[in-house]
C-alpha cells in the first residue's frame, strides 16, 4: 500500500533492535513483530488471546510508539503517576500513511480513574463531563463518545472491563463509525460481542504468535458458546 494514508501502515523492530533473550521479547507474540512486523489495516483491528499472551502489550507499546501516553488520553495528555508501562515502545517502529492525521486516543482501563482527575485538574476551553460523578460504565461511555470523533488513531486496552452487554454493543456502534469515518482502531479484547464488529480485522495472539483468524474460529467465542450452551459442564470443574 505505497499511498495508504491511515495512521500507522506497519509496525517494525527500531534500526539495530533483534529480539533478544528478555521480557517482553520472549512473548511469542511479540517476538514474531519484532522478527516479521506487523502490517495495520485500515478500519478496526482486534487482538484477542488469553491472558499474558502479549495483546495488551502490543497495544500499549503501539500507542506510545505513536506519541500517547502509555496511561491514556489523547496526543496532548501526560498524566504520569507511576510507570508501569514496558520498555518496548522504544523498540519500534512505525510506518505511517502519507498525510495521515496525528490525532490519537489511548483509552486502557486501569488508569481510566487517574486520566479523569488528571482532566479535572487541567481542564480545557470546553467544559467537561464530570467522569467522577459517573458509574464506571457510565464513564467510560461517555468518554467514548466524548472523544472519539476526530479521524485519527485510537487504541483501546480491554474497554468491556467496564461495560455491560448493552454498553458493549454501543462501543461496536462507536467503532463502526470511527472506522467508516477513516479513523484507525487497534483494540486488545477478551469480549466476543466487541470483537463481532463486521469487517474489522481479527488477530489472535497466543504460543504461536500472531495470526489472522476469522470471528466464528476464536477459541474465545467457542469457549463462550459452549459455556452459554451448558454452563455445569464447566462449573463442576470449579464447584
Amino acid at each position: 500500500m505505497p499511498f495508504a494514508d491511515h495512521p500507522v501502515r506497519r509496525v517494525t523492530a527500531a534500526k539495530g533492535i533483534r529480539p533478544s533473550t528478555h521480557w517482553p521479547h520472549t512473548i511469542p507474540a511479540v517476538r514474531q513483530l519484532l522478527t516479521d512486523g506487523l502490517e495495520l489495516q485500515p478500519g478496526v483491528t482486534f487482538l484477542v488471546g488469553e491472558n499474558g499472551t502479549g495483546k495488551s502489550t502490543l497495544v500499549e507499546a503501539i500507542a506510545v510508539a505513536f506519541g500517547l501516553s502509555p496511561e491514556g488520553g489523547s496526543t496532548g495528555a501526560r498524566l504520569t503517576t507511576r510507570a508501569t508501562e514496558s520498555p518496548l515502545a522504544d523498540d519500534l517502529l512505525l510506518t505511517r500513511g502519507v498525510g495521515a492525521k496525528r490525532a490519537g486516543f489511548f483509552l486502557r482501563a486501569e488508569t481510566m480513574h487517574g486520566f479523569y482527575t488528571y482532566l479535572e485538574q487541567n481542564p480545557g476551553a470546553r467544559a467537561e463531563p464530570v467522569f467522577h460523578e459517573m458509574s464506571h460504565g457510565e464513564s467510560f461511555l461517555s468518554l467514548i463518545n466524548d472523544r472519539f470523533t476526530r479521524q485519527g488513531f485510537y487504541c483501546l486496552d480491554e474497554p468491556e472491563s467496564a461495560l455491560s452487554f448493552s454498553s458493549s454493543l454501543a462501543v461496536v456502534g462507536v467503532l463502526g463509525r470511527l472506522a467508516e469515518s477513516g479513523s484507525q482502531v487497534l483494540c486488545a479484547t477478551h469480549s466476543p460481542v466487541i470483537a463481532a464488529l463486521p469487517g474489522a480485522t481479527i488477530l489472535e495472539v497466543g504460543d504461536w504468535g500472531i495470526r489472522k483468524t476469522r470471528w466464528d474460529d476464536l477459541q474465545l467465542v467457542q469457549n463462550w458458546k459452549s459455556y452459554l450452551q451448558a454452563p455445569e459442564r464447566y462449573l463442576r470443574h470449579v464447584l
